[in-house]
């Protein structure tokens, strides 16, 4: 069930610091059949006690400052793709080929947004890029044999599957043998010391270095949530596979974007890793092995690095080395057929699966952080891990919480209507262009009401520090 206390116990934070959370209660944001309000609430509300708990230790305070979580800032924060606006327009979340289509015994949905898996889903189809022959092929052929075939050839597409169909998956099965957050010790080394803070806002974060190795949307938002905090967040990218324009400025709040070759600048990466303090990765697991990415790899050169990832379906099962997307995992996950009717597939209000577990990621490297300085057992690398299939079957796991705000966990709960986004919208200009944008939903007593800077061109910082 999706609350926060479950949340936090699976982070291995002190339960007594749930009664420092209170929840402001919309009735109305975010509206679905799963209880996707209250995975969202319980999602951003973890990782602001987080944030406040790390806080509160380095600037040396007797109590943890207090977390207020509001259901319409983070209804809004977790449609933010929608409500973001360059320059007054509003960008394009899903290419033409990236949707459901019909099959000869069900449905298929496609991810076709980015040049590379629209060539490989057309070329599995042997049709042009044309919507209508990319329908037409699809009609006489059954939803399985497709996934395969476009799998096959590099492309992305998922059958639509009911909660029992995906249950009798080997992937479910890998999925329920693991924790929502995976926490693992890497080495036995002292990590870095966090100096201590003064002044306000509280930026919990501050001095961390993140390297960010993520693409698309659940690891972009773990990595903005640790800019908003204060860490000094450095994306990488590969030169030749440039981020979508609006995806970019719509994630890349507080912070750099640099672009390095992996291969050719191996010296340059080496550098970048002997200072970071944290490695966040969102590829598909093993994609970056052969560069000495792996957890392991990057621990033993790095000693006391905090590691963290994210995949679609997991880094183990038969799926665990499959691309995915929020919008696929819906669909295999059994949420599509939930959320939808006979006549057609549905889908969440939100991309929750990738808002949600990036606000997770971010909680853990946080909860990290804080017992890498002042746990019982100080130092060590540490790698936390989730997949957005295992927050999916969170989602799932029992049904929709009371209306009256029960899901606070005994904390000061208030009620009030949700009368849409307008109130959690701000506006700055930027390089690249006049954004409109949702504000930040991670909320506690003194800390920071947005992002210290707003994004820049993709790849056009410095690949260093």
């Amino acid at each position: 069930m999706p609350d926060i206390g479950s949340v936090w116990s699976e982070l291995g934070g002190d339960p007594a610091l749930l009664a420092r959370v209170s929840a402001v209660v919309r009735p109305g944001a975010l509206p679905a059949r799963l209880p996707v309000r209250e995975l969202a609430r319980a999602c951003v509300g973890a990782c602001a006690l987080a944030a406040a708990e790390l806080g509160a230790h380095r600037a040396g305070r007797v109590g943890v400052p207090r977390v207020t979580v509001d259901d319409g800032a983070v209804a809004t924060a977790f449609t933010g793709e929608r409500h973001l606006l360059v320059d007054g327009r509003a960008p394009q979340t899903f290419a033409p080929l990236s949707r459901f289509w019909r099959t000869a015994d069900g449905w298929v949905r496609t991810h076709a947004n980015y040049p590379h898996h629209r060539a490989r889903l057309l070329h599995a189809l042997d049709v042009p890029e044309d919507p209508a022959a990319v329908g037409s092929a699809l009609r006489d052929r059954p939803a399985l044999e497709v996934e395969e075939a476009v799998y096959g050839a590099g492309g992305l597409a998922v059958a639509l599957r009911t909660p029992a169909e995906w249950a009798a998956h080997g992937q479910a099965a890998a999925l329920a043998t693991r924790p929502l957050v995976e926490r693992v010790r890497l080495d036995t080394s002292r990590a870095r010391a966090l100096p201590p803070l003064g002044g306000t806002p509280l930026l919990p974060a501050a001095g961390v270095r993140v390297l960010d190795l993520t693409r698309v949307l659940a690891g972009p938002v773990a990595t903005r949530t640790l800019a908003l905090l204060g860490a000094d967040v450095l994306r990488l990218d590969a030169p030749h596979l440039p981020e979508l324009p609006d995806q970019h400025a719509d994630t890349g709040f507080g912070k750099r974007s640099a672009t390095l070759d992996l291969a050719a600048g191996r010296d340059r990466f080496e550098e970048l890793l002997a200072a970071a303090d944290v490695v966040v990765t969102g590829y598909r697991p093993g994609a970056l092995d052969r560069f000495g990415l792996s957890p392991e790899a990057l621990a033993e050169r790095r000693p006391g690095l905090v590691v963290a990832q994210v995949s679609a379906w997991g880094a183990y099962g038969p799926w665990g080395g499959r691309r995915g997307f929020d919008s696929l995992v819906q669909v295999a996950t059994g949420i599509a057929a939930v959320e939808g009717s006979a006549e057609r597939p549905g889908a969440l209000p939100a991309q929750a699966l990738d808002h949600g577990t990036g606000y997770l990621l971010a909680a853990a490297v946080l909860r990290a952080l804080t017992e890498q300085a002042y746990g019982d057992a100080t130092g060590r690398g540490r790698l936390v891990r989730l997949a957005l299939a295992r927050t999916a079957a969170w989602l799932q796991d029992g049904s929709r919480l009371p209306e009256d705000g029960a899901a606070a966990d005994g904390a000061e709960v208030g009620t009030a209507p949700y009368d849409g986004p307008a109130r959690w919208l701000a506006e700055t200009d930027s390089p690249v262009g006049r954004l409109r944008y949702a504000r930040p939903a991670v909320s506690f007593a003194d800390g920071p009401h947005d992002w210290a800077r707003p994004p820049g061109p993709w790849g056009g910082d410095a690949a260093r520090w």
